[in-house]
């Protein structure tokens, strides 16, 4: 291991991920404080933040950049319950939050449930789904600029859109959020009938890195869709087109569409990074061919070829 300005920085054969195969970094560090987090940038402008893995593919060769972990002060949070406001490091595991500010009795982050990210990573991506999205309840973000300089950003600049923040950019190190006070027993009930919908409709037992797609909206009318879903101008499910170009269980070595929701991938025993990356090939092609609709990835892919971030 080697010891930077109190920056350890070691080797990582496989990163953490919720599809459980691909490679590692170089370089790796845990970081518990933003001083550290200011080393960290000096050591290496372009470093990754990891989150909690969940839509996240590391080539098999994994990554030469500095990749850091946020815990320790950076994953902390406070809650006031008779305000609702929540202030959370962007390390937090958004599925603790939500149990926690559910126990407490704020209402909101329920309709968040099932969405594994970091509050970084939900936030980078603005999270959400068929229930709600994390941009609902945000009231500022603190960030780090890559030369290091803190800043905070109002909820009014920051540009969230569907599945995107704008936020890219930045260093994401803490936020603040605005949850509603409500009766604890009815926060609960609506997380349960969030989380029952979700182990009905998501292969949720299986390896997967959640919607490996974004839900595109049509540029043309799609007459293989059924009443207005295809329509110019309507956002069609991604797992909709993949299902009717009939790609349920197409596999690419160990790693195949699910059978129960189509914008899933899974992996088997044996599944590796290049196998997902050859399925989203394939997958991305017939619907293009099918369809017209050319697929935008929601899965983020880290790798030191350009050729496999450009496809």
């Amino acid at each position: 291991m080697l010891v930077t300005d109190e920056l350890p920085i070691s080797t990582l054969a496989h990163l953490p991920t919720w599809f459980g195969i691909g490679g590692g970094a170089d370089r790796f560090a845990t970081i518990r404080r933003a001083d550290q987090l200011r080393r960290a940038l000096e050591t290496d402008a372009a470093l990754r933040v990891l989150g909690d893995g969940a839509n996240l593919l590391v080539d098999d060769d994994g990554v030469g950049e500095l990749v850091v972990r946020m815990d320790g002060e950076l994953a902390e949070w406070t809650i006031d319950p008779a305000k609702g406001i929540v202030r959370v490091g962007c390390g937090a595991n958004l599925p603790k939050l939500i149990n926690e500010t559910v126990r407490q009795g704020l209402a909101g982050l329920e309709t968040l449930g099932g969405i594994p990210a970091s509050v970084g990573g939900a936030l980078m991506m603005n999270a959400g789904g068929k229930f709600g999205e994390i941009e609902q309840f945000v009231v500022r973000v603190e960030v780090l600029t890559r030369d290091g300089s803190l800043r905070t950003i109002e909820r009014k600049d920051i540009p969230f859109a569907y599945r995107r923040s704008g936020l890219k950019d930045y260093i994401l190190v803490s936020c603040e959020l605005q949850l509603t006070p409500d009766d604890p027993a009815a926060a609960r009930k609506r997380l349960k009938e969030v989380m029952s919908y979700k182990k009905t409709s998501q292969p949720m037992a299986e390896k997967s890195a959640g919607c490996t797609y974004k839900n595109p909206t049509l540029e043309h009318d799609v007459m293989d869709l059924y009443d207005a879903n295809g329509r110019a101008g309507r956002r069609v499910p991604a797992g909709l087109l993949i299902d009717r170009a009939g790609l349920k269980g197409l596999a690419v070595g160990a790693v195949s569409v699910s059978d129960v929701h189509a914008n899933f991938f899974v992996t088997r025993p044996g599944a590796t990074a290049r196998d997902v990356i050859g399925l989203m090939q394939e997958v991305e092609r017939r619907v293009l061919d099918r369809f017209g609709v050319k697929l935008e990835r929601e899965v983020v892919v880290w790798s030191r070829h350009p050729e496999v971030l450009a496809s």
